[in-house]
């Protein structure tokens, strides 16, 4: 997606703002999350805490990480939020993060935060087969993973490139996980790969992009994530619908966490704790469609269709963390536009 600055540029300098004469203290925030719903917990932010300017980034998942990391030896950023659970961990065990227990740390599963407190998830994320809605319906669209790879979706599914998207990352690295079982076997799940660049008309390598492509009909159907496929029909009036897979959805856990090293270190910790208050995760369920973490929310308070039980796909979340980056660099190598 296209960078989103509050400023001209982030300088390696901390930026001082200064409004109506006077001083204001900033924090910068590296985030996945997208001008819609950054702009509404930002703005409500800064209401509350007058003496505070947020900075922020949007960028890919794998680009934040790939920033924080480059930035280790002088950390720009006081704050990371948004991108699957195994890129936290990897930042955790490459030192980059600063642990931090939030105030609702007793209302989230265990599964869904690290046990040293370096991560925390805020959203779970099914993963979906996306459409275009005036090409397709519910009911013409592929039904689940193996549908999109049949001969009828030959050039016809568009893809977000998967190097600096943590969306097309989990999608990738599970359905390699699908038939990687105790042989440890990624064979099979390459050839689901290969099927699948064949059927690809092609990969978009930003948000906007992909959201052009998908809503001119330059392919009809994609891999994509529930929540931005609601957001971009029902936000963004985008003719986008979806299918959640028969067989399972992935879910990735979407998680925040203090940057190691971060100058505004106490005021970071202010931004945290605002946009996962329960006022902020109800709004972002009722308003940007993002499935919250926390178990101790009012369900008559969130929307009817989050309480419904999905299906999901197993998925071992520190093979996912080891192997992701090595097999996405194969895919990238050798079978990334070889089917056409």
């Amino acid at each position: 997606m296209a960078k989103y600055f509050r400023s001209v540029f982030i300088s390696v300098t901390l930026l001082l703002v200064i409004g109506c004469g006077e001083q204001k203290e900033n924090v910068i925030v590296y985030t996945t999350h997208g001008k819609d719903l950054l702009e509404s917990m930002i703005t409500q932010f800064e209401t509350a805490h007058p003496n505070i300017e947020v900075q922020w980034i949007d960028m890919g998942s794998q680009d934040a990480l790939d920033r924080v990391r480059s930035e280790r030896a002088n950390p720009q950023a006081d704050i990371w939020w948004g991108a699957p659970a195994p890129l936290f961990m990897k930042a955790k065990d490459e030192n980059l993060l600063q642990p931090y227990q939030p105030s609702w740390a007793n209302a989230i599963d265990p599964i869904y935060h690290d046990a040293d407190h370096h991560w925390y998830g805020t959203f779970l994320t099914p993963e979906v087969i996306g459409f275009n809605s005036e090409k397709l319906t519910a009911e013409t669209a592929p039904q689940d993973w193996d549908d999109i790879l049949q001969p009828e979706w030959k050039n016809r599914v568009v893809i977000r490139d998967p190097l600096p998207s943590g969306t097309m990352r989990a999608i990738f690295t599970a359905m390699i996980l699908r038939f990687y079982g105790a042989e440890q076997n990624t064979g099979p799940g390459f050839e689901w790969l290969r099927k699948l660049d064949a059927n690809t008309h092609s990969y978009a390598p930003d948000q906007t992009l992909f959201y052009l492509k998908l809503s001119r009909g330059e392919g009809d159907v994609t891999l994509w994530n529930m929540p931005d496929m609601l957001l971009q029909k029902n936000v963004n009036n985008l003719p986008f619908g979806y299918v959640v897979p028969k067989s399972g959805t992935v879910v990735v856990t979407d998680c925040i966490a203090l940057v190691a090293g971060g100058k505004n270190s106490e005021r970071a910790k202010l931004f945290y704790e605002f946009v996962t208050s329960e006022k902020a995760f109800i709004e972002q369920a009722n308003k940007f469609y993002r499935i919250p973490s926390r178990k101790d929310l009012p369900k008559e308070q969130l929307p009817e269709w989050m309480r419904e039980e999905l299906k999901v796909l197993p998925i071992d979340w520190k093979i996912f963390s080891e192997k992701s980056d090595e097999w996405i660099k194969y895919w990238d190598e050798n079978i990334r536009n070889q089917g056409k």
